[in-house]
Protein backbone atom coordinates (compact mmCIF):
# COMPACT_ATOMS: atom_id res chain seq x y z
CA UNK A 1 0.00 0.00 0.00
CA UNK A 2 2.96 2.61 0.62
CA UNK A 3 4.25 1.69 -2.30
CA UNK A 4 1.17 2.45 -4.59
CA UNK A 5 0.96 5.61 -2.49
CA UNK A 6 4.57 6.41 -3.72
CA UNK A 7 4.31 5.47 -7.53
CA UNK A 8 0.85 7.13 -7.55
CA UNK A 9 2.37 10.76 -5.72
CA UNK A 10 5.38 10.15 -8.28
CA UNK A 11 3.42 9.59 -11.36
CA UNK A 12 0.53 12.59 -10.22
CA UNK A 13 3.74 14.91 -9.93
CA UNK A 14 5.32 13.84 -12.93
CA UNK A 15 2.17 14.22 -15.54
CA UNK A 16 1.68 18.09 -13.71
CA UNK A 17 5.68 18.64 -14.36
CA UNK A 18 4.69 22.22 -15.72
CA UNK A 19 3.38 23.53 -12.45
CA UNK A 20 6.50 23.10 -10.53
CA UNK A 21 9.96 25.01 -10.36
CA UNK A 22 13.50 23.20 -9.65
CA UNK A 23 15.86 26.33 -7.90
CA UNK A 24 18.40 24.11 -9.22
CA UNK A 25 17.82 23.28 -12.49
CA UNK A 26 18.37 26.53 -14.59
CA UNK A 27 16.28 25.12 -16.96
CA UNK A 28 13.49 24.45 -14.67
CA UNK A 29 12.78 21.07 -16.39
CA UNK A 30 10.92 18.63 -14.06
CA UNK A 31 12.50 15.25 -14.78
CA UNK A 32 10.45 11.52 -13.70
CA UNK A 33 14.00 11.86 -11.25
CA UNK A 34 12.97 15.25 -10.25
CA UNK A 35 9.35 13.58 -9.60
CA UNK A 36 10.48 10.78 -7.63
CA UNK A 37 12.83 12.80 -5.72
CA UNK A 38 10.21 15.42 -4.82
CA UNK A 39 7.86 12.63 -4.44
CA UNK A 40 10.00 10.83 -1.23
CA UNK A 41 11.36 13.95 0.04
CA UNK A 42 7.58 15.16 0.19
CA UNK A 43 5.89 12.35 1.77
CA UNK A 44 8.67 11.83 4.26
CA UNK A 45 8.24 15.19 5.63
CA UNK A 46 11.53 15.73 5.02
CA UNK A 47 10.57 18.70 2.52
CA UNK A 48 14.18 20.68 1.17
CA UNK A 49 12.17 23.17 -0.95
CA UNK A 50 14.38 23.28 -4.22
CA UNK A 51 11.31 22.11 -5.69
CA UNK A 52 8.36 23.01 -5.43
CA UNK A 53 4.41 23.97 -6.70
CA UNK A 54 4.24 27.13 -8.56
CA UNK A 55 0.93 26.89 -10.14
CA UNK A 56 -1.98 27.08 -8.57
CA UNK A 57 -3.41 23.56 -9.87
CA UNK A 58 0.01 21.86 -8.77
CA UNK A 59 -0.53 23.79 -5.13
CA UNK A 60 -4.03 22.96 -5.14
CA UNK A 61 -2.79 18.77 -5.77
CA UNK A 62 -0.82 19.47 -2.81
CA UNK A 63 -2.68 20.45 -0.62
CA UNK A 64 -5.85 17.97 -1.22
CA UNK A 65 -3.78 15.01 -2.44
CA UNK A 66 -0.42 14.90 -2.05
CA UNK A 67 -0.71 15.65 1.64
CA UNK A 68 -2.88 13.25 2.86
CA UNK A 69 -1.36 10.51 0.63
CA UNK A 70 2.02 11.97 3.13
CA UNK A 71 -0.56 10.82 6.21
CA UNK A 72 -1.43 7.80 4.67
CA UNK A 73 2.05 6.94 4.07
CA UNK A 74 3.43 7.97 7.30
CA UNK A 75 0.75 6.03 9.41
CA UNK A 76 0.93 2.87 7.06
CA UNK A 77 5.37 2.71 7.74
CA UNK A 78 4.70 3.67 11.35
CA UNK A 79 1.53 1.34 12.13
CA UNK A 80 3.29 -1.92 10.38
CA UNK A 81 6.54 -1.32 12.38
CA UNK A 82 4.24 -0.79 15.63
CA UNK A 83 2.62 -4.02 15.00
CA UNK A 84 5.71 -5.88 14.06
CA UNK A 85 7.20 -4.46 17.38
CA UNK A 86 3.90 -4.83 19.55
CA UNK A 87 3.99 -8.85 17.64
CA UNK A 88 7.12 -9.62 18.79
CA UNK A 89 6.64 -8.28 22.43
CA UNK A 90 3.36 -10.43 22.60
CA UNK A 91 5.41 -13.38 21.39
CA UNK A 92 8.49 -13.12 24.12
CA UNK A 93 5.41 -12.84 27.01
CA UNK A 94 4.00 -16.28 25.17
CA UNK A 95 7.06 -17.56 25.46
CA UNK A 96 7.97 -16.65 28.65
CA UNK A 97 4.83 -17.77 29.98
CA UNK A 98 4.71 -21.23 28.15
CA UNK A 99 8.95 -21.73 29.97
CA UNK A 100 6.76 -21.66 32.90
CA UNK A 101 4.80 -24.51 32.12
CA UNK A 102 7.90 -26.72 30.11
CA UNK A 103 7.61 -30.38 31.24
CA UNK A 104 3.56 -30.32 31.64
CA UNK A 105 3.08 -28.83 27.77
CA UNK A 106 1.81 -30.37 24.77
CA UNK A 107 3.48 -29.79 21.21
CA UNK A 108 1.50 -29.75 18.10
CA UNK A 109 3.66 -30.13 15.17
CA UNK A 110 2.42 -28.95 11.96
CA UNK A 111 -0.58 -25.67 12.17
CA UNK A 112 -2.93 -26.75 9.29
CA UNK A 113 -6.46 -27.78 9.27
CA UNK A 114 -5.81 -31.06 11.38
CA UNK A 115 -3.24 -28.92 13.90
CA UNK A 116 -5.63 -26.32 14.03
CA UNK A 117 -8.46 -28.62 14.97
CA UNK A 118 -6.32 -30.79 17.22
CA UNK A 119 -5.52 -27.52 19.40
CA UNK A 120 -9.67 -26.32 19.04
CA UNK A 121 -10.40 -30.11 20.99
CA UNK A 122 -8.22 -29.47 23.23
CA UNK A 123 -8.19 -26.02 24.38
CA UNK A 124 -12.48 -27.02 24.31
CA UNK A 125 -11.50 -29.47 26.61
CA UNK A 126 -10.04 -27.62 29.10
CA UNK A 127 -5.92 -27.17 28.25
CA UNK A 128 -4.91 -24.16 28.47
CA UNK A 129 -3.41 -22.36 25.38
CA UNK A 130 -0.31 -21.20 26.94
CA UNK A 131 0.43 -24.85 27.80
CA UNK A 132 0.54 -25.78 24.16
CA UNK A 133 3.32 -24.58 21.38
CA UNK A 134 3.17 -24.63 17.84
CA UNK A 135 6.30 -25.95 15.49
CA UNK A 136 5.58 -24.63 11.94
CA UNK A 137 8.01 -23.23 9.06
CA UNK A 138 5.07 -21.59 7.18
CA UNK A 139 5.09 -17.75 7.96
CA UNK A 140 0.69 -18.16 6.76
CA UNK A 141 0.33 -21.05 9.53
CA UNK A 142 2.46 -19.26 12.76
CA UNK A 143 0.30 -15.97 11.86
CA UNK A 144 -2.27 -17.82 12.40
CA UNK A 145 -0.90 -19.58 15.38
CA UNK A 146 -0.02 -15.85 16.89
CA UNK A 147 -3.62 -14.80 16.60
CA UNK A 148 -4.82 -17.88 18.22
CA UNK A 149 -2.54 -16.43 21.08
CA UNK A 150 -0.36 -19.41 20.86
CA UNK A 151 3.30 -19.95 21.62
CA UNK A 152 5.47 -20.63 18.27
CA UNK A 153 8.53 -21.72 17.38
CA UNK A 154 9.58 -21.20 13.79
CA UNK A 155 11.45 -24.15 11.94
CA UNK A 156 11.25 -27.64 10.81
CA UNK A 157 10.21 -30.44 13.23
CA UNK A 158 12.18 -32.98 11.62
CA UNK A 159 15.64 -31.04 12.94
CA UNK A 160 16.53 -31.81 16.41
CA UNK A 161 17.18 -28.44 17.06
CA UNK A 162 13.85 -27.13 16.71
CA UNK A 163 12.27 -29.40 18.23
CA UNK A 164 14.93 -28.94 21.73
CA UNK A 165 13.33 -25.14 21.51
CA UNK A 166 10.15 -26.27 21.23
CA UNK A 167 10.70 -28.27 24.71
CA UNK A 168 9.71 -31.88 23.07
CA UNK A 169 12.22 -33.44 25.77
CA UNK A 170 10.05 -32.18 28.75
CA UNK A 171 6.80 -32.40 26.96
CA UNK A 172 4.31 -34.68 28.19
CA UNK A 173 2.37 -35.08 24.59
CA UNK A 174 3.36 -34.45 20.75
CA UNK A 175 0.79 -34.02 18.22
CA UNK A 176 2.52 -34.62 14.87
CA UNK A 177 0.48 -33.18 11.89
CA UNK A 178 2.45 -32.34 9.04
CA UNK A 179 0.93 -33.11 5.38
CA UNK A 180 3.56 -35.10 4.27
CA UNK A 181 4.12 -38.99 5.26
CA UNK A 182 7.76 -39.10 5.19
CA UNK A 183 8.07 -35.96 7.31
CA UNK A 184 5.89 -37.18 10.34
CA UNK A 185 8.18 -40.69 9.83
CA UNK A 186 11.27 -38.17 10.79
CA UNK A 187 9.34 -36.29 13.31
CA UNK A 188 8.37 -38.95 14.95
CA UNK A 189 11.81 -40.75 15.32
CA UNK A 190 13.45 -37.26 16.15
CA UNK A 191 11.13 -36.70 19.18
CA UNK A 192 10.67 -40.52 20.19
CA UNK A 193 15.11 -40.10 20.59
CA UNK A 194 14.36 -36.83 22.24
CA UNK A 195 11.82 -37.84 24.65
CA UNK A 196 11.39 -41.72 25.09
CA UNK A 197 8.14 -41.26 27.84
CA UNK A 198 6.31 -39.03 25.49
CA UNK A 199 2.93 -39.71 24.65
CA UNK A 200 2.84 -39.11 20.83
CA UNK A 201 -0.27 -38.71 18.14
CA UNK A 202 1.30 -39.08 15.03
CA UNK A 203 -1.38 -38.40 11.60
CA UNK A 204 -0.80 -40.29 8.33
CA UNK A 205 -2.53 -40.18 4.79
CA UNK A 206 -1.89 -43.28 3.96
CA UNK A 207 -2.87 -46.81 5.77
CA UNK A 208 0.15 -48.60 4.34
CA UNK A 209 2.22 -46.12 6.32
CA UNK A 210 0.43 -46.34 9.24
CA UNK A 211 2.76 -49.49 10.38
CA UNK A 212 5.91 -47.14 10.07
CA UNK A 213 4.51 -45.01 12.06
CA UNK A 214 3.86 -47.09 14.98
CA UNK A 215 7.54 -48.93 14.68
CA UNK A 216 9.31 -44.94 14.69
CA UNK A 217 7.73 -44.55 17.94
CA UNK A 218 4.44 -43.36 17.71
CA UNK A 219 2.12 -44.67 20.13
CA UNK A 220 -1.00 -43.50 18.47
CA UNK A 221 -1.74 -42.86 14.34
CA UNK A 222 -4.65 -41.90 13.09
CA UNK A 223 -5.09 -42.28 9.13
CA UNK A 224 -6.84 -39.37 7.63
CA UNK A 225 -7.49 -40.76 3.78
CA UNK A 226 -9.18 -44.10 5.35
CA UNK A 227 -10.86 -42.16 8.15
CA UNK A 228 -12.26 -39.29 5.59
CA UNK A 229 -12.86 -42.99 2.96
CA UNK A 230 -14.88 -44.43 5.40
CA UNK A 231 -17.57 -42.18 6.19
CA UNK A 232 -17.83 -40.99 2.50
CA UNK A 233 -18.45 -44.72 2.02
CA UNK A 234 -20.94 -44.83 5.03
CA UNK A 235 -22.15 -41.82 3.83
CA UNK A 236 -23.53 -43.22 1.09
CA UNK A 237 -24.58 -46.33 2.17
CA UNK A 238 -26.31 -45.03 5.13
CA UNK A 239 -27.21 -41.16 5.00
CA UNK A 240 -28.34 -41.58 8.56
CA UNK A 241 -25.00 -43.60 9.78
CA UNK A 242 -23.11 -41.10 7.96
CA UNK A 243 -24.85 -38.05 10.09
CA UNK A 244 -24.23 -39.99 13.22
CA UNK A 245 -20.36 -40.25 12.53
CA UNK A 246 -20.28 -36.30 11.32
CA UNK A 247 -21.67 -35.61 14.71
CA UNK A 248 -19.39 -37.85 16.71
CA UNK A 249 -16.64 -36.09 15.18
CA UNK A 250 -17.99 -32.33 15.42
CA UNK A 251 -17.38 -30.66 18.80
CA UNK A 252 -20.03 -28.87 20.09
CA UNK A 253 -23.06 -30.17 18.82
CA UNK A 254 -25.03 -33.26 19.39
CA UNK A 255 -22.97 -36.11 20.57
CA UNK A 256 -19.69 -36.51 21.78
CA UNK A 257 -17.32 -39.29 22.60
CA UNK A 258 -15.27 -38.72 25.89
CA UNK A 259 -13.29 -40.93 28.35
CA UNK A 260 -13.98 -40.64 32.06
CA UNK A 261 -13.06 -42.47 35.69
CA UNK A 262 -15.21 -44.79 36.66
CA UNK A 263 -17.59 -43.37 40.07
CA UNK A 264 -17.38 -45.87 42.89
CA UNK A 265 -21.21 -46.24 42.68
CA UNK A 266 -20.16 -47.60 39.16
CA UNK A 267 -17.75 -50.54 40.78
CA UNK A 268 -19.20 -54.16 39.86
CA UNK A 269 -21.64 -53.14 37.55
CA UNK A 270 -21.95 -54.24 33.94
CA UNK A 271 -20.52 -51.32 31.47
CA UNK A 272 -24.46 -51.01 30.11
CA UNK A 273 -25.70 -50.68 33.60
CA UNK A 274 -24.36 -47.18 33.95
CA UNK A 275 -25.63 -43.70 33.19
CA UNK A 276 -23.53 -43.00 30.24
CA UNK A 277 -23.80 -44.92 27.15
CA UNK A 278 -20.28 -47.10 27.49
CA UNK A 279 -18.68 -47.91 24.18
CA UNK A 280 -15.50 -49.32 25.59
CA UNK A 281 -13.78 -49.95 29.00
CA UNK A 282 -9.84 -49.07 29.57
CA UNK A 283 -8.28 -51.59 31.66
CA UNK A 284 -4.53 -51.73 32.71
CA UNK A 285 -3.60 -49.64 29.90
CA UNK A 286 -5.77 -52.24 27.33
CA UNK A 287 -9.09 -51.36 25.57
CA UNK A 288 -11.73 -53.25 25.54
CA UNK A 289 -15.27 -53.09 23.67
CA UNK A 290 -18.10 -52.85 26.24
CA UNK A 291 -19.31 -56.23 25.10
CA UNK A 292 -15.90 -58.04 25.93
CA UNK A 293 -16.07 -60.93 28.68
CA UNK A 294 -13.29 -59.26 30.45
CA UNK A 295 -15.26 -56.43 31.56
CA UNK A 296 -18.11 -57.98 31.80
CA UNK A 297 -17.97 -56.34 35.43
CA UNK A 298 -16.43 -52.93 35.98
CA UNK A 299 -13.92 -52.94 38.79
CA UNK A 300 -11.79 -50.59 40.15
CA UNK A 301 -8.98 -48.19 38.32
CA UNK A 302 -11.01 -48.95 35.13
CA UNK A 303 -12.03 -45.64 32.86
CA UNK A 304 -14.79 -45.35 30.40
CA UNK A 305 -15.02 -43.94 26.98
CA UNK A 306 -18.41 -42.77 26.41
CA UNK A 307 -21.11 -41.54 24.35
CA UNK A 308 -23.26 -38.59 25.74
CA UNK A 309 -24.65 -34.77 25.18
CA UNK A 310 -22.49 -32.26 23.96
CA UNK A 311 -23.87 -29.49 26.05
CA UNK A 312 -22.24 -31.98 29.34
CA UNK A 313 -18.76 -31.49 30.32
CA UNK A 314 -17.14 -34.58 28.15
CA UNK A 315 -14.63 -35.07 30.76
CA UNK A 316 -16.65 -34.77 33.77
CA UNK A 317 -18.89 -37.23 35.22
CA UNK A 318 -22.88 -37.17 34.54
CA UNK A 319 -24.76 -34.35 35.84
CA UNK A 320 -25.69 -35.40 39.34
CA UNK A 321 -22.94 -37.52 40.25
CA UNK A 322 -20.23 -35.07 40.70
CA UNK A 323 -20.21 -34.93 44.32
CA UNK A 324 -19.80 -38.64 44.24
CA UNK A 325 -16.12 -40.26 44.01
CA UNK A 326 -13.69 -42.26 41.71
CA UNK A 327 -13.05 -45.69 41.71
CA UNK A 328 -9.19 -45.25 41.63
CA UNK A 329 -6.64 -48.11 42.60
CA UNK A 330 -5.46 -45.98 45.42
CA UNK A 331 -8.61 -46.44 47.12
Amino acid sequence: MALGILVGTVALVYFDREGYNDNGDPTNTISLIDAFYYTTVTLSTTGYGDIAPASDNARLINALVITPARIAFLVLLIGTTLEVLASQGRELIRIARWRKTVGHHIVVVGYGTKGRSAVETLVNNGYDRESVVIVDPSATALAEAHADGLAVVTGDATRREVLRRAGVADADQVIITTDRDDSNVLATLTVRQLNPDAWIVAAVREQENAPLMRQSGANSVITSSDAVGRLLGLSTLSPTLGTVMEDLLTYGEGLEVAERELLVSEVGKQPQGVADQVIAVVRDEKVYRYFDPVVALLARGDRLVVVRPAKELPWAPRPGTHNEDFASDEE
